[in-house]
């Protein structure tokens, strides 16, 4: 199943037809268009909200805004997907139980909070970004929504303030406290190339991944546990835990981002605060060291430390779930797997992989037999390639 340039082109001309021919349909004019990808972790998980790195990608799987200004103050929003409508007052913005609908009224919110002149107008959305899977597809329809209303609009807003009302977005209307990363992979994405993200100081670097003869091989576990929400809030807990007992003697710590291996070791924690902690310490330790493996074009070396973050999520952070290390273990010795992980918050989702291009259709054959089998349960494959982030789209 090599990806292809035409694939690409296929599934983007698809969702472009779908939200202009929708438009057009409900409102008898023609839109202005933008889109918006989700996005992989290739190493770095759980430490963005503890001021580390990450290491994002922008995919080739996005959400696509068909949009047009009117002159009534209301928001006019239409879900292809949900084959829903919903419609508020441009003056009473509020929460909305139709949960779709909160990621771009939250958008909205957050442009009048900041005094930005968002006027009246209607708009149509679809996408494949995959929901549920891990590959943020809510901070895809975000950040489209954001880059969509800034154009229109004429706000002339920085990037990078758009990837904070995103955020912001997610958290007041959305109710879920995410880092930054889904963000500024999906708004700041590049084609080829990877993002070496500091979560604290916002500085990036753009890192390339080259995959002459590697595809990246996205398996969806199709399950999402209870515990999800609720331990992310937990493990958020105990490494606040973790860094307030190292103030105790290091009062310059921050954040776990400024703390050592020896400062942790002599801090008074119980064990399992302080799995937690070292995890993310070596997380970031891990994650600088594969920014130089990818320099190098040394795929192998990434790989064994995407192998180790596995173990380290599902051992010590305590993330993964019985489906996802199934997953992970079944590739561990394939000779033409160079690396597998669980990625995102867990408790289900994605592992990603990096596989030979000649046995991904093989591969997937076999994985999909196995996770039935054991698993009752179906495997969904996505083969995805890195590509650029937020932009208009052309029409023609």
């Amino acid at each position: 199943m090599p990806f292809h340039q035409k694939d690409l082109r296929m599934s983007a001309q698809h969702f472009i037809a779908s939200v202009t021919s929708t438009y057009t349909q409900l409102h008898h004019t023609q839109p202005k268009l933008y889109r918006s990808p989700g996005r992989v972790n290739i190493i770095g998980e759980h430490t963005d909200y503890n001021n580390g790195f990450v290491l994002p990608a922008a995919i080739n799987k996005a959400m696509y805004v068909a949009i047009g200004a009117i002159d009534e103050p209301v928001v006019r929003l239409h879900s292809v997907a949900y084959g829903e409508n919903l419609e508020q007052p441009l003056d009473a913005i509020k929460i909305s139980d139709k949960r779709w609908a909160n990621y771009v009224l939250g958008v909205v919110h957050e442009f009048q909070k900041k005094w930005h002149a968002v006027k009246g107008f209607q708009m149509v959305f679809d996408g494949d970004v995959p929901i549920g899977s891990g590959l943020s597809s809510s901070a895809a329809l975000e950040c489209a929504t954001a880059f969509a209303l800034n154009d229109l609009f004429r706000l002339q807003v920085p990037k990078e303030e758009l990837i904070f009302i995103a955020q912001k977005a997610e958290h007041n209307f959305a109710g879920v406290l995410c880092g930054i990363m889904d963000q500024f992979a999906s708004m700041f994405g590049k084609k080829d190339h990877c993002i070496r993200l500091d979560c604290r100081s916002m500085a990036y670097e753009y890192i390339p991944l080259q995959l002459s003869g590697y595809q990246i091989l996205l398996l969806n576990t199709n399950v999402e546990h209870s515990l999800a929400s609720s331990e992310y809030n937990i493990r958020r807990q105990q490494c606040e835990a973790g860094v307030a007992a190292i103030q105790q003697k290091h009062p310059q710590v921050k954040s776990l981002r400024d703390v050592t291996l020896p400062m942790l070791d002599e801090a008074a924690l119980d064990a399992e605060t302080h799995r937690r902690c070292r995890y993310v310490i070596e997380e970031n330790e891990r994650l600088l060291a594969a920014c130089e493996d990818l320099k190098g074009d040394n795929l192998k070396a990434l790989g064994q430390k995407m192998f180790r973050t596995h173990d380290g999520l599902s051992k010590e952070y305590n993330v993964s779930c019985k489906e996802l290390d199934f997953l992970v273990d079944a590739v561990r010795n394939h000779p033409q797997v160079v690396g597998a992980r669980m990625m995102g918050g867990g408790f289900g989702g994605c592992t990603i992989n990096i596989v030979q291009e000649q046995a991904v259709s093989a591969l997937i054959e076999k994985l999909s037999a196995a996770y039935e089998q054991q698993m009752n349960l179906k495997l969904t494959p996505y083969v995805v390639a890195l590509e650029d982030g937020s932009s208009a789209v052309s029409t023609i």
